[in-house]
């Protein structure tokens, strides 16, 4: 997401590092020039024309005029102002220290019923809630399966009636999460192709029922500017709190979650950013930010790590680091929650400076680490914890049974020892770096 736009915003910033001094000729330049990238980026073009003339206003400030690093001044005004349009303040889930009711919206093909999934699975993970699921959709085909498979995997419970009045359902349902003990709620309810007064009315009616505490709308950000008129029309009928951006990780220039805040003073909440089921982010402006002008974002790699990594695995993990004891049964593990974080190539575009160092658009064979993964379990328990006694004889076994070669076999221990001897020289303080 914002490639498109963080690419054209990069070469803007760089062009004006190169010049000496800021001058009004060549600032109208670059101004024009990030017109047209917002503009091919989808932004709203009202937005465009406020964004660009407070970035030109301040660009040739006073400040700005006589700073030594003008290009860096630039950089940071840029920064800024993208901040400004994504909602300057974080806007956090609600979640009460009692029961919290969610109600949630949005058209069909939104990914609604799978963001409930989700969400589910965020709070439950992040904030230690027990949620469940109320079935409220009894007009899509198969949309009740669909939630109860989602609950299953998820081992969330979902409150059902079948084909009953959607108002009844929910109330009932949040009776039940009261006798139960759930106390996160999610009730998910029915889309239509396009907005019309039956569904209005039936959410609104819902919503007078069971007064939730947050009114989420799922919006699909391959939408574009349209999404503007179904947050509107829903905001007209409902009391929205917050919005959810779905597909993400897809096609879109993010042009959307530009416009959306600004526009609609509706915040987003949370990005969907992957179609697995922890694949939900919350939206933080300082964090999308930086992500577009290619900074990084190490606070989101370390949270996704934090969820997944036991504390007490990773102290440990650093005690055998230090002593050189690191073994490829510590290797499985760590590459077993390395596989958890999601497609490497995701996690390696948050890492600061990955767009100039062009791993942005290199591509991971995940049949490589499945080979890898491969030839150390087909080594006995032993053979992980000592490689020194893989012989010749050993290694064809190994090779045979991973279905790879013996050429395979010795380039993963070549470079296992190699990656030990870096670790411990890294964590004793050893490291020498060239630069």
């Amino acid at each position: 997401m914002f490639e498109f736009l963080g690419d054209k915003l990069d070469n803007i910033i760089t062009k004006v590092k190169g010049y000496g001094v800021i001058t009004e000729e060549n600032i109208s330049e670059m101004t024009r020039e990030v017109r047209l990238a917002l503009l091919e980026a989808d932004v709203n073009y009202k937005i465009v024309g406020e964004f660009v003339n407070n970035v030109k206003e301040k660009a040739l400030g006073e400040e700005v005029r006589k700073s030594l690093k003008p290009g860096e001044m630039f950089a940071s005004i840029i920064r800024n102002e993208l901040i400004d349009l994504l909602g300057k303040e974080d806007s956090p889930l609600t979640i009460n220290n009692g029961m919290t009711i969610v109600l949630m919206s949005g058209l069909q093909g939104s990914g609604k019923t799978t963001t409930v999934g989700k969400l589910g699975n965020l709070v439950r993970k992040k904030h230690g809630k027990k949620p469940m699921f109320i079935a409220c959709d009894i007009y899509r085909p198969a949309a009740i399966d669909q939630l109860k498979t989602i609950g299953k995997s998820l081992n969330i419970e979902v409150y059902e009636e079948g084909k009953g009045n959607p108002v009844e359902i929910a109330k009932n349902g949040i009776e039940y999460a009261k006798e139960k003990g759930y106390n996160y709620i999610l009730i998910d309810t029915a889309g239509r192709l396009q907005i019309d007064e039956e569904l209005m009315k039936e959410l609104s009616e819902i919503e007078k029922a069971v007064k939730p505490n947050e009114v989420l709308l799922v919006i699909d950000a391959m939408m574009g500017q349209d999404a503007i008129n179904v947050i509107t029309g829903f905001n007209e009928k409902l009391k929205l709190t917050g919005c959810i951006l779905t597909k993400m990780d897809g096609d879109t220039k993010g042009g959307v979650a530009l416009s959306l805040r600004h526009i609609t003073n509706i915040p987003i909440k949370l990005i969907g950013d992957s179609e697995k089921l922890d694949g939900l982010s919350e939206f933080v402006p300082t964090r999308i930010a930086d992500r577009i002008l290619g900074m990084g974002d190490i606070v989101s790699i370390a949270e996704k790590a934090s969820e997944i990594i036991d504390e007490e695995d990773a102290k440990e993990t650093a005690k055998k680091m230090k002593k050189g004891n690191f073994d490829l049964e510590d290797f499985l593990k760590q590459m077993n929650s390395i596989k958890k974080l999601g497609p490497l190539e995701n996690i390696i575009k948050l890492l600061p400076g990955a767009k100039k160092a062009g791993l942005t658009n290199i591509n991971i064979d995940p049949k490589i680490m499945a080979r890898v993964e491969a030839i150390v379990l087909s080594m006995t328990p032993e053979e992980r914890k000592k490689p020194e006694i893989l012989k010749a004889t050993r290694k064809q076994r190994i090779a045979k049974g991973s279905g790879t070669t013996v050429e395979e076999v010795n380039r993963l221990l070549n470079q296992f020892e190699q990656m030990k001897k870096m670790m411990k020289q890294f964590t004793n303080g050893n490291m020498k770096f060239p630069f």
